[in-house]
């Protein structure tokens, strides 16, 4: 007998989950043991629970910046901003040293924080999760501050802000 996701393609179940429009927010804290600044761009990103205050997000099981930033227990959240493409696309990449061509300022923990965000939230990690061919984080939110403009958005494979996108 076929179970039901054997019969869904990946690249179908992409395309039509694209159809989602998700925030774009970088997760960045300190590379345990250097003290080195690290961080991922994920669309997972949403609130979880109001009391307490915990939020999540999920992280494939092959990257390579999160466990640099797990064993510290700390990071910060920033929801970019529309027009904050370059800065997606820097963090998104593979390479070493992915903060040093970018505008940002410490946490209260020292996490960094992109400049220029929609918002910033600063968090402790609470728990993971497995889930399928990614991690689920939940995280205890410790301080949030909102910025100003609208955010960036990813939707079918193109990044934008509320008017970009005619959403």
């Amino acid at each position: 007998m076929t179970t039901p996701s054997a019969t869904i393609e990946p690249r179908h179940f992409r395309d039509v989950m694209g159809h989602l429009p998700t925030s774009v927010v970088v997760v960045a804290g300190r590379e345990a043991g250097t003290g080195r600044p690290a961080g991922l761009v994920v669309g997972t990103f949403q609130s979880l629970s109001l009391d307490p205050p915990l939020v999540t997000f999920s992280v494939a099981n092959t990257s390579s910046s999160w466990p640099r930033i797990r064993p510290t227990g700390h990071f910060s959240a920033s929801v970019l901003a529309a027009g904050q493409h370059d800065v997606c696309r820097t963090l998104a990449g593979k390479h070493d040293n992915k903060f040093a061509a970018l505008d940002w300022h410490e946490s209260t923990h020292s996490c960094p924080q992109i400049t220029g965000a929609h918002a910033w939230i600063d968090c402790r990690t609470a728990q993971e999760l497995e889930g399928g061919d990614h991690v689920i984080v939940i995280a205890e939110v410790q301080r949030l501050q909102a910025g100003t403009g609208d955010p960036l958005i990813f939707h079918r494979g193109r990044l934008g802000g509320y008017r970009d996108l005619q959403l």
